[in-house]
């Protein structure tokens, strides 16, 4: 039990400088694990009078953590009333304390289960993010490769000139001649994922709404929400891109940087199609963190389902018309 106490008093009093962020939820999680572990071990040695008062608060744990059909809670609720009642059996402690250690370990895997959604969701975000920044970057030395300028229509001068619409400037009056591409600019891919930013950063604020407290030490919900920045940025682009491949019907020309801008922040806006999944999936998880299962059979009616079944299973052995082998007569002894 010193042992975990001093573990538990190590991981509290450790600073983590730069990587609390990271490592700090983490340190907490194994402060309440050895503290659990200790809680555990303090069972077995605690008197009887005191380990049937904790009875009732092992039942609570089993009950939120563990199955229906697990054996340690069908047998706990078995033996839950002399138990409390203070006639503690010999085998009754060791019951507590399996019961306990086995509730405890399941709420460490939940918990894990917690930490390494956080930590995919993190990554995810950054591997979306390095490819955002990639992107601008590549636009920003080699504009003319993913150009995202239009040409919408003739300008007043008839067929000799022409406009020509890019995400970070106008052009107007230019020779008919002239390639959409070539006035493209070094912020033109940088200016669409900003305006995917500004999309993605509304769906963050509508739904807040839905994002609910949680008492795991893992900050879920908000690594679940700043993916939506990225992918926002991401979603924009890929967007304004397919627009410009003329993929979308009828929006092969967009008439002006206002429109351009436009449809990147709704584009931005509509990666919460694909990510809503993903915090369907972070609030499923957290959900499951302690969540109540549904309670064994009472241990009276369960003693009376057992009674009833094994006498109808008994009068089907023997079948219509036969009596029970306790009312037959005895068979006389040999002498």
């Amino acid at each position: 039990m010193a042992i975990h106490l001093d573990r538990a008093r190590a991981a509290a009093e450790e600073t983590f400088g730069w990587r609390r962020l990271w490592s700090g939820a983490t340190a907490r999680e194994g402060v309440w694990s050895n503290l659990r572990s200790a809680d555990v071990l303090l069972l077995q040695l605690v008197s009887d009078q005191e380990a049937a008062g904790r009875a009732s608060e092992v039942m609570t744990l089993v009950e939120r953590h563990l199955g229906r059909d697990d054996p340690q809670r069908v047998r706990l609720a078995q033996r839950i009333g002399p138990i409390t009642a203070g006639e503690l059996a010999p085998t009754d402690r060791m019951l507590l304390v399996w019961a306990l250690d086995s509730a405890y370990t399941t709420l460490d895997a939940e918990l894990a289960r917690v930490r390494s959604l956080r930590n995919i969701l993190w990554t995810a975000t950054f591997i979306v993010l390095l490819g955002v920044a990639g992107l601008a970057v590549y636009g920003w030395f080699f504009p003319q490769s993913l150009s995202l300028c239009f040409s919408p229509k003739l300008g007043p001068g008839g067929g000799n000139v022409s406009d020509i619409v890019c995400p970070s400037q106008d052009f107007r009056g230019l020779p008919a001649s002239t390639v959409p591409s070539r006035r493209a600019g070094p912020t033109d891919i940088l200016t669409v994922e900003i305006a995917g930013l500004a999309g993605a950063a509304f769906t963050v604020i509508a739904s807040l709404r839905h994002i609910r407290g949680t008492s795991t030490p893992y900050m879920l919900p908000l690594a679940s929400a700043v993916l939506k920045f990225p992918t926002g940025a991401l979603s924009a682009f890929l967007g304004v891109l397919l627009i410009r491949g003329a993929f979308v019907p009828g929006l092969s020309d967009l008439d002006s940087r206002a429109q351009v801008l436009a449809w990147a922040a709704i584009f931005g806006a509509a990666q919460h199609l694909v990510t809503r999944l993903v915090d369907d999936r972070a609030q499923m998880t957290l959900s499951e963190v302690g969540k109540p299962t549904e309670s064994v059979i009472v241990p009276q009616e369960a003693a009376i389902v057992e009674v009833t079944g094994a006498a109808d299973g008994e009068r089907s052995d023997r079948g219509p018309g036969q009596e029970s082998p306790s009312k037959q007569p005895a068979a006389p002894s040999r002498r």
